[in-house]
């Protein structure tokens, strides 16, 4: 195990944020020309085609997914830098809590066994579910909970691809499972883990705004005393500590009850709170008939919900060849509701599917070209706001050839 202390990673973060982006630069790399080198001829193909030579550009269109994860183990330093290099205006912390309930950057409570070494450190002990080898038709298993370790243990840990191989009969094989059309060339030193307090540091630094998603507590709530109320509140207050506006920060959950909490207590925030739609996994609910809708998203927008966000899919259907808005993105329209949605390049290439963020398009895209075709009728036909990209180079050139702030 690779301990870093405390001061040792705040020197890490005040490094990281000395050497400004204005110096660095923004820049695109190849992936969005060798996308739209892979587009179907056409108007859309040509416009893309004609903004090759523009400078890049900052875009709130362009939101960093846990930073830059196609590439870079996702919510650490190096991801986040790597998408504010690529011009996201917003970048993304999902917030989840420690045993000493300090506010910490990973996607779930219960993913540290896929997205750091926990496994290969003393801090395996920790873990609620040991790894298990895989055993005839039983897979490899194992869980690990930032709620069964303090902060300073969370610091000594380092940042890793998400992935696992199932399959594997040691923690080694299963800690080694990243998908082929992900990399691990940008893991080699690990990844710098972060708290939610470091990352308001490092995106003021990048000069990037702030979407911060309040995860589902994977233990018991109230939590040693620690309520959804005191959770919900502490993620606020360390904006307001830090000193930053309200206005730049977008805060997410899945937990309408913590967009509300948002709203009635603290609405300055709560004027910005985002409502992720997960309503697919409720029974009877359909993207396509708004009367499945519970609450309807009149309902949503009369409780003072103002931006709500759904995954791409739930968004677009097709008409023949093409792309067009679902019912469910017209009745959130008509009933007044901004829209984000995510998350782009996520899961797998369009050649093959796309796999479940593209589930509804998948008859009409065969080929990674087709990112930028979604993108279009996300921006220019449904009107969204925003992009969560696992990419997000491809959102911010476009959104710059598109003129989106």
């Amino acid at each position: 195990m690779r301990l870093i202390s405390a001061t040792s990673t705040a020197m890490a973060l005040a490094l990281c944020a000395s050497a400004s982006l204005a110096a660095d630069g923004l820049g695109y790399g190849p992936r969005p020309a060798y996308l739209i080198d892979r587009m179907a001829d056409g108007p859309l193909k040509d416009k893309l085609a004609s903004c090759m030579g523009q400078t890049p550009e900052r875009s709130d269109f362009s939101i960093g997914h846990r930073g830059a994860p196609l590439m870079f183990p996702e919510h650490t330093v190096e991801s986040n830098r790597a998408a504010a290099r690529m011009g996201a205006g917003i970048l993304e912390c999902d917030v989840t809590f420690t045993a000493d309930h300090e506010l910490v950057c990973r996607h779930a409570q219960n993913d540290l066994h896929t997205t750091t070494d926990i496994l290969a450190s003393d801090l395996a002990q920790t873990c609620v579910t040991p790894f298990t080898p895989a055993n005839g038709d039983m897979p490899a298993r194992a869980e690990c909970r930032t709620s069964e370790i303090t902060l300073a243990q969370f610091r000594t840990l380092t940042g890793k691809m998400d992935a696992a191989d199932t399959s594997a009969t040691t923690a080694e094989g299963y800690m080694d499972g990243t998908a082929k059309w992900r990399t691990d060339l940008y893991t080699t030193e690990g990844g710098t883990l972060m708290t939610h307090a470091d990352s308001i540091t490092l995106f003021k630094a990048l000069g990037a705004k702030f979407t911060p998603e309040l995860k589902s507590p994977s233990v018991e709530m109230p939590h040693n005393g620690f309520s959804q109320a005191d959770y919900a509140q502490k993620l606020i207050d360390e904006y307001k500590a830090a000193g930053i506006p309200a206005a730049d920060v977008w805060p997410q959950s899945f937990n309408l009850g913590d967009v509300l909490y948002w709203i009635e207590n603290e609405p300055d925030f709560g004027a910005q709170a985002v409502y992720l739609d997960g309503r697919y996994d409720v029974e009877g609910f359909d993207y396509m008939d708004p009367a499945t809708f519970d609450p309807s998203m009149q309902a949503l927008a009369d409780m003072g919900v103002v931006y709500i966000a759904p995954p791409m899919w739930m968004l677009l259907t097709t008409e023949g060849d093409e792309m067009v808005p679902s019912p469910y993105a017209l009745a959130a329209k008509e009933a007044g509701l901004k829209l984000i949605t995510w998350t782009l390049e996520r899961s797998g290439p369009l050649t093959s599917g796309g796999g479940w963020y593209f589930q509804s398009v998948k008859d009409v895209t065969d080929t990674d070209g087709d990112y930028f075709t979604i993108l279009h009728a996300l921006h220019d036909k449904v009107g969204v706001e925003g992009v969560f990209s696992d990419w997000p180079a491809t959102t911010t050139y476009y959104a710059n050839c598109f003129g989106l702030d």
